[in-house]
């Protein structure tokens, strides 16, 4: 039976969007003709195109020594696009740009995602090693060894924190510290130790007896769908994670799952509900105080319209549990 949605994605003018289409929604494998043919496309067509479009000849985009800065539009936020998007390393520009980004934020240990001297944080490191692992980089030995910074600086009750890079108070972990689990998602089930298995588990846990949700006070932007995510947590963001490592079966995604559905549109998409998240009350006062530090969004779309990334996101994940 036709599907128009499905349609709407498999449309060729972003072959990234079809690609992932196909092997993550219908399960075409790498060998189908119609998946090799779109992976191909993805570099000179779309989004990715663009992206290396305004790439400088020295592998950066923004500035050659500040791997986030400006945000959303230097090389930390872009690579990150990029590793959504079904990009490889493949292409010659993104693998000598995926080097020098590894170069250039080295690990304490041998891993990847190291800022100052070294010493890595939770979202950048987590997020980084996430991309890299799509990049195509996941048998490069700092893979490993990140991936084993991820279980060494999670709590020990399950869950990591924004703010720390060793294990904090339990008041410190956050849902919003979303990208080290994310990044297991993305790692070879074959590959994960006891450690990695039982560092999975605990934090999967941590999520699931809070509904996705439960912390605190409601934060409305939590539950704004939006793409790309940098480092900001929505509930689709949670699913996402859950279900992809297997917990889509579980009674206490439900909240969060009726909020999914309940956000699509009668004519079966998803919208990007907004470009940036808003800053809490401390963020917005720096804003003001620094307005030229104010991030320009990384875009792909209009905020409040259907969004091809959003709603694949979103069709994937009833895919799981369904």
């Amino acid at each position: 039976m036709p599907n128009p949605v499905v349609d709407w994605l498999l449309e060729p003018n972003q072959p990234s969007v079809r690609y992932l289409t196909l092997t993550r929604l219908l399960g075409r494998p790498e060998s189908d003709p119609r998946v090799r043919a779109t992976r191909n496309a993805i570099p000179t067509t779309g989004w990715v195109r663009d992206l290396l479009s305004r790439r400088d000849e020295g592998g950066w985009w923004g500035h050659p020594k500040h791997r986030m800065e400006p945000r959303f539009t230097s090389t930390h936020w872009v690579m990150l696009a990029l590793a959504d998007l079904g990009a490889s390393r493949e292409t010659a520009e993104i693998a000598a740009s995926s080097e020098l980004w590894m170069g250039n934020s080295p690990l304490q240990g041998g891993g990847v995602g190291g800022l100052g001297k070294g010493k890595g944080h939770h979202c950048y490191t987590a997020n980084m090693v996430r991309a890299l692992i799509r990049l195509g980089y996941r048998e490069d030995p700092r893979i490993r060894k990140t991936m084993e910074w991820l279980v060494q600086t999670a709590h020990p009750k399950g869950g990591w924190s924004c703010r720390f890079s060793t294990p904090g108070p339990a008041e410190s972990r956050t849902l919003d510290a979303w990208e080290g689990l994310a990044a297991f998602a993305e790692y070879p089930r074959a590959k994960w130790t006891r450690a990695m298995h039982d560092c999975v588990e605990r934090a999967a846990e941590y999520y699931l007896e809070r509904e996705l949700h439960r912390q605190g006070e409601p934060y409305e932007p939590w539950y704004r769908f939006h793409w790309p995510t940098h480092y900001y947590y929505d509930l689709l963001v949670g699913l996402d994670c859950l279900t992809a490592l297997g917990y889509g079966k579980d009674p206490r995604l439900r909240f969060a799952l009726d909020l999914l559905r309940g956000k699509r549109r009668t004519d079966g998409r998803w919208n990007h509900d907004a470009d940036q998240i808003d800053p809490d009350p401390e963020g917005a006062k720096w804003f003001a105080e620094n307005p030229g530090k104010r991030p320009t969004p990384l875009t792909f779309g209009t905020a409040g319209r259907p969004s091809k990334m959003v709603t694949l996101r979103a069709l994937t994940v009833l895919s799981r549990v369904s």
